[in-house]
C-alpha cells in the first residue's frame, strides 16, 4: 500500500504532502476536525482525526501536545525532503519532518514528532527532544540540547553548548547564549524571559 494519511489540513499539511509526494507516496489524503475543510493542497479531506483508515500516518499539527496525543497508537512515518542535508550518523525519530534546505550535521539526534523546518540547521552533536519545532531559518549551534516540546522560533540562534529545558518558546530572531532551565517564553538579544509558560 502506498497511502499516506496526513492529520491536519493546513499550511503545514500542504508542505508535508509535498514532501510525501517527493518520497514516492501517490495516494495522499487528509483528516481534519474542521468539517468545513474539504481539501488541502489539492488532496481530499476524508474525515476527522478519529477516522480509521489503512495506510501510513503523518501528524501535521503545529501544537506539540496535540501532535503527541494524535501520534499514539498509529503507524507514524518520518518525512525527509530530498533537498535536506543529513549526516550519515544523525538519528531522526519517528514522526519527524525535515523540510527543504534543512541541515542536520554529524552526531545530531532528533526526537520523535519534531519539525525541522525550511532552511533551519541542527549542528554537530545536538540533541533535540521529542515534539520540538526548529522553525524556519533557526539555527542550533554545536552540542545544543533542547528538552521536549520546545519551540525555537523563526530565525533564532542558540549558541554552542547551550541547554534549553522542555516546554519553552524561543521567540523569532532571539539569540540564546546561556542555559535556560525554567519553562517559559524567551525573546530578545540576548534571550530574556517574558512569561511563565509556553504560549
Amino acid at each position: 500500500m502506498n497511502r499516506l494519511i496526513i492529520i491536519g489540513a493546513s499550511g503545514h499539511g500542504k508542505v508535508a504532502a509535498d514532501i510525501a509526494g517527493l518520497n514516492g507516496y501517490t495516494d495522499i489524503v487528509f483528516l481534519d476536525d474542521n468539517e468545513n475543510v474539504k481539501s488541502c493542497g489539492g488532496y481530499k479531506v476524508i474525515g476527522d482525526s478519529k477516522t480509521v483508515t489503512d495506510g501510513d500516518v503523518f501528524i501535521a499539527i503545529g501544537n506539540a501536545e496535540v501532535r503527541k496525543r494524535l501520534s499514539e497508537g498509529r503507524n507514524i512515518v518520518t518525512l525527509i525532503h530530498p533537498h535536506a542535508v543529513i549526516a550519515r550518523d544523525a538519528v531522526i525519530g519517528e514522526g519527524t519532518v525535515v523540510m527543504a534546505g534543512a541541515v542536520i550535521n554529524p552526531g545530531a539526534r532528533i526526537g520523535r514528532g519534531c519539525i525541522i523546518n525550511t532552511c533551519s540547521s541542527v549542528d554537530h552533536d545536538c540533541t533535540v527532544g521529542d515534539y520540538c519545532h526548529v522553525a524556519v531559518g533557526a539555527h542550533l549551534c554545536g552540542t545544543v540540547k533542547t528538552g521536549d516540546c520546545t519551540w525555537i522560533g523563526a530565525g533564532a540562534t542558540v549558541s554552542n553548548n547551550v541547554n534549553i529545558c522542555g516546554n519553552c518558546t524561543i521567540g523569532a530572531g532571539c539569540v540564546v547564549v546561556k542555559d535556560i532551565a525554567e519553562p517559559g517564553t524567551y525573546v530578545g538579544v540576548p534571550a530574556r524571559k517574558i512569561n511563565g509558560g509556553q504560549d
